[in-house]
């Protein structure tokens, strides 16, 4: 019989995130292979998650089945994963940030060459981007968007062969994490949550916070150097002339700030603020009301990280630690490449990239949140279960 302490919790998790798949082997085989997850050390291939969770000959072939080529709709189950996430607490803030896949050969969908900004290298990646709850100091993942770059979508052949869907179209990076924010708004709550989000490498950074403001949702975003501002107190005939947010920072004013970072450590830090506007309002509105540009001073002179914020009412200091929130959900996303299977799957199909995505972030978001193992003894799964090793039944690196 199953452990009364250990069954519940995560009976009740896979009861209530995978109720809407339809048909009764499909919500066992996800349990199966979310188990999987949890449990097996190392590299989590599916042949290796299978031999964790089943004594079946054909439970390799089955899990394979069910994430590469089952027809499951993983959104109503990101949908729930969201809704068990919020029961934990409220979310402080909804953060936006990128998974970078490395693959071999150009046959996963959307793989393409990307820079990696975190490791200065240009790689075959694909590249995902994801909403995280900040809950309690923990991020987790709730949803996610595969970049597709132009000619994944233009050509034919590919399409097919991916499996990508008709209305799937190429959308850039802006415009995926504004889809990302209308998602959560949508399906959460009302919150007044704040998007932390580092596009400090995006070109098109402005058209996000855009439209972020034209959402009211608030914003702390990393932007790029070159993001062209307008001065706040400067006279001309037509009016402040924009300048770079890089060129202008100069102009403000620097505080010794106390920073509370997600894991609770505070530290003083020397940032340097100004008010400033952003070019491009529409004829005849109303005169929006400023951000507030800021950024570290570092003590070698060397650039620091620019951000621009909506919340010009909160302090200093309260601004400055949420955007200390990027570092977290860098952290989350490698702790899924270390822990739970971020990295180990081909990814060649697009649904099977989402169902995959999908059953990783509720791997990671329920260990996180409830910090316990999966049963002594499987009842999700569809063969018996004769994993006995004790270093089998708890999360192996966690």
């Amino acid at each position: 019989m199953p452990d009364p302490q250990f069954a519940s919790p995560f009976s009740d998790f896979t009861d209530q995130v995978f109720q809407h798949l339809r048909r009764s082997d499909q919500r066992r085989w996800a349990g199966a292979y979310l188990a999987g997850l949890l449990i097996t050390p190392g590299k989590k291939s599916v042949r290796r998650l299978a031999g964790a969770v089943s004594a079946s000959p054909t439970a390799v072939q089955s899990l394979r089945q069910f994430v590469s080529l089952s027809p499951w709709d993983w959104e109503p189950v990101m949908d729930q994963l969201t809704r068990w996430a919020e029961g934990h607490g409220p979310a402080t803030t909804w953060a936006i940030g990128r998974a970078v896949l490395p693959k071999r050969g150009d046959r996963s969908v959307g793989v393409h060459r990307y820079f990696d900004p975190g490791t200065g290298r240009t790689l075959n990646c694909q590249l995902g981007l994801g909403a995280f709850l900040c809950i309690g100091g923990l991020q987790v993942p709730v949803e996610w968007r595969l970049l597709l770059p132009a000619p994944w979508t233009e050509d034919p052949q590919l399409r097919r062969r991916a499996r990508i869907p008709d209305e799937v179209r190429h959308r850039p990076l802006w415009a995926q994490a504004l889809d990302l924010v209308d998602t959560l708004e949508a399906r959460t709550a009302p919150t007044p949550a704040p998007v932390v989000a580092d596009m400090s490498d995006d070109p098109d950074t402005a058209l996000l916070l855009r439209g972020l403001s034209q959402r009211a949702r608030d914003f702390v975003v990393a932007v790029p150097p070159h993001l062209k501002v307008l001065p706040i107190g400067e006279r001309t005939a037509n009016g402040p002339e924009p300048v770079s947010a890089r060129a202008h920072i100069s102009q403000g004013n620097t505080d010794t700030v106390e920073v509370t970072t997600a894991d609770g450590r505070k530290q003083e830090l020397p940032v340097q603020s100004v008010l400033v506007r952003l070019p491009g309002a529409r004829p005849g509105a109303t005169q929006e009301y400023p951000y507030r540009l800021f950024t570290e001073v570092l003590p070698d002179g060397r650039p620091a990280t620019l951000w621009l914020t909506s919340l010009t009412h909160r302090r200093l200091d309260n601004v400055a630690s949420l955007a200390t929130n990027r570092h977290g959900t860098t952290a989350a996303v490698a702790s899924m490449e270390r822990h739970f299977g971020l990295l180990d799957f081909e990814g060649r199909s697009f649904p099977g990239w989402y169902h995959h995505m999908t059953l990783v972030s509720a791997a990671y978001t329920y260990q996180r949140l409830t910090h316990r193992p999966v049963p002594r003894h499987l009842p999700c799964c569809p063969a018996p279960h004769v994993c006995t090793a004790p270093e089998r039944l708890h999360m192996a690196g966690h």
